[in-house]
């Protein structure tokens, strides 16, 4: 009698850790929104993100804190830039290397402005050089991967960031040994002086 009512009991006990299959699909979709609502989550915040460094960049005033900034900024603009070319939306892509190579622009500018002797400075010249290889590499990347008909004017943003990068480095090295010094299109010799005394 002991027996069979312990029986009994092993088997309801049995029946209750069971779980239903319709609770566990339940339970599989709450897990896929939880999921899903993290991934939304996430996203919007480093939308949040790359729009606040947008702000702050723009702000900026010195040269040197611009320069350092753009550093955190340009890698939000690199994982945007990916995201998109991700989705095959290349015109968003264009977009977000154009206004990264503006803000090179912006930098290198504010650089000359405020701390103009690179050689001797070259806080924000170096930061600023070494993230710019980065994005030249970047937009090689996305040349490769893009469509045809998007390349020509991604070609001219990596034109205008090799241009940058080479003025970078020659404010940095402005003596390099070897190196003729540049002489400017149109600019002419300089004249001897003339002979003060008058021939007979």
């Amino acid at each position: 009698m002991a027996g069979s009512a312990t029986h009994h009991c092993s088997k309801k006990d049995a029946r209750k850790k069971k779980v239903s299959p319709s609770l566990l699909v339940a339970m599989r979709c709450a897990a896929v929104l939880f999921a899903a609502a993290l991934l939304c989550a996430g996203t919007e915040g480093s939308m949040e993100d790359l729009e606040q460094l947008q702000q702050r960049f723009d702000h900026e005033t010195d040269g040197v804190r611009k320069a350092k900034a753009l550093q955190k900024l340009g890698d939000a603009q690199f994982n945007k830039e990916r995201e998109a070319s991700n989705a095959n939306d290349y015109l968003t892509v264009g977009l977000v290397m154009e206004k990264y190579r503006d803000n090179v622009r912006a930098a290198v500018e504010a650089l000359k402005k405020t701390h103009p002797d690179a050689e001797k400075h070259s806080s924000g010249y170096k930061q600023l050089e070494i993230h710019v290889g980065k994005g030249i590499r970047e937009i090689r990347d996305v040349i490769i991967a893009m469509p045809e008909q998007y390349r020509p004017p991604m070609q001219l943003v990596e034109q205008d960031l090799k241009d940058m990068d080479l003025e970078l480095l020659r404010l940095l090295f402005p003596r390099r040994p070897g190196e003729q010094p540049r002489v400017q299109p149109g600019a002419s010799t300089p004249k001897q002086p003339e002979s003060t005394e008058k021939q007979p």
